[in-house]
């Protein structure tokens, strides 16, 4: 008889309690917080076109560096291209792609381009117009950016599952010392009357204050307790030295990035901030020598805000990603029907139609319906904020004011179909920049808005 009653209450008892352990259990797991990194190679081969050249040699390897991160809520994909831009159906397929290793949906992948110039672009729309117009294959190599997309996807698949749980996360900043400085030098009348590109030999140039930038470099680490998993940086400047003879390279940032991995042993993955209006121009004359100088600066800082890291404990419940389509006012004088009659000209140059080519596939984007997101993944007091274009370095500082007391790292250059995103006044100050903007003016007001929402 006591051997019946003992045998109901443990079985009483176990079921009672065995779903209070499951649920503790999948409550304990679903707090757990793990990251993964991935990387591939994404060099092109010899003979094919780059941005502004085709490929002869590959000084400097590119490649495509990213996080995955994992919790209770479905992967977040943050990736980072050594390529000048991933653009429209470009960009389109990339998400889909690594969304699909990752297990999540699209909207929660963000791929960004270094922006590098000795380095390819990925642009579907526009490859698809170039082809009805008799010049496919001029500018992309379509199976290239396949091949690399399809190593990065597996890479990706490998990484998650071998993803490394985080209890900590951290944070650092340092200055750049003598990299940036803003391409856009006012005269007295309030006009553009310099254009300070990526290096500037004319002493006015050189002579002529930095300007308005972002000087700090800021530094995002995943920690398992003591042992540091992923390290991720942020800092806005073109990363040009000199380019344009198809010798490819990753450039300063690239180089700087490497070194600064090697040194420390943890995969870094950089990213480019709103560096749209922002260049070496004042401290770089262009000449080789120059590179590993501008290179060895960008390490110098990623060391130091390294060194200056401070860490938090964090787990699953301190993360939330939000996206926030926004609706780029498309430049007024971006009109299709003038655009289809210009690539049937045949008296235009084929870089003239290349150059019509682009403008009409933003155009067809616009239209189509298609909006480009900004979002943000909060990791505690973080903010990872992510931005179209080449967006100025104005929406970069007003992001971080708009976070007083957190931290605010901003990537630009996801997506790249808009090419320059300025600010209100910039299109009245005129300039290279924006005769390259596909987008209006009134892009100010609807940026800022989307930026607000993301970091609410």
């Amino acid at each position: 008889m006591l051997s019946m009653t003992c045998k109901k209450v443990s079985v009483n008892f176990l079921r009672f309690f065995f779903p209070i352990v499951l649920f503790l259990g999948s409550e304990i797991n679903a707090q757990v917080l793990k990251v993964a990194t991935f990387t591939a190679d994404a060099s092109p081969p010899l003979g094919t076109p780059v941005a502004y050249a085709t490929t002869r040699s590959v000084t400097d390897s590119l490649s495509v560096r990213g996080v995955v991160i994992l919790s209770d809520q479905k992967p977040v994909v943050l990736c980072a291209v050594d390529w000048i831009g991933i653009a429209n159906e470009g960009l389109d397929v990339w998400k889909e792609q690594l969304a699909k290793a990752a297990n999540t949906t699209p909207d929660r992948v963000s791929v960004h381009s270094l922006h590098q110039h000795d380095a390819p672009r990925c642009d579907f729309t526009v490859e698809r117009i170039l082809e009805k117009y008799g010049l496919g294959g001029t500018r992309f190599d379509n199976a290239f950016y396949l091949n690399v997309l399809h190593r990065a996807a597996s890479a990706v698949a490998e990484a998650k599952a071998n993803a490394q749980p985080v209890t900590h996360l951290g944070f650092g900043e340092a200055k750049v010392e003598k990299v940036a400085s803003n391409r856009m030098v006012l005269g007295k009348d309030g006009k553009v009357a310099i254009v300070r590109f990526s290096s500037a030999k004319d002493s006015a140039a050189q002579a002529a204050p930095e300007g308005t930038i972002d000087p700090w470099l800021k530094c995002v680490s995943f920690w398992n307790k003591d042992k540091p998993v992923a390290v991720m940086t942020y800092y806005a400047t073109h990363p040009q030295s000199y380019y344009g003879t198809g010798d490819v390279s990753c450039d300063f940032v690239g180089i700087g990035r490497n070194a600064f991995e090697k040194s420390i042993g943890v995969p870094c993955v950089h990213f480019n901030g709103a560096g749209g209006n922002i260049a070496a121009g004042k401290y770089n004359d262009g000449s080789p020598e120059m590179r590993p100088v501008l290179a060895g600066r960008i390490e110098a800082a990623m060391k130091k805000a390294w060194a200056a890291t401070e860490k938090v404990p964090v787990s699953a419940k301190d993360l939330n990603w939000r996206t926030t389509p926004v609706d780029l006012p498309l430049a007024k004088d971006l009109i299709a029907d003038e655009l289809h009659a210009g690539m049937k000209d045949e008296r235009l140059t084929p870089n003239q139609k290349y150059d019509i080519a682009i403008r009409l596939a933003w155009v067809e984007r616009i239209v189509g319906g298609k909006k480009p997101l900004v979002s943000s993944l909060r990791i505690g007091n973080t903010w990872l904020l992510n931005l179209p274009g080449e967006a100025f370095v104005e929406y970069q500082l007003a992001a971080k004011a708009m976070r007083p007391g957190d931290h605010v790292c901003t990537a630009a250059y996801e997506e790249y179909g808009p090419r320059y995103i300025g600010t209100r006044i910039a299109y009245s100050q005129g300039g290279y920049e924006i005769t390259q903007s596909f987008v209006s003016p009134d892009v100010e007001d609807v940026l800022m808005e989307a930026i607000r929402k993301a970091l609410q």
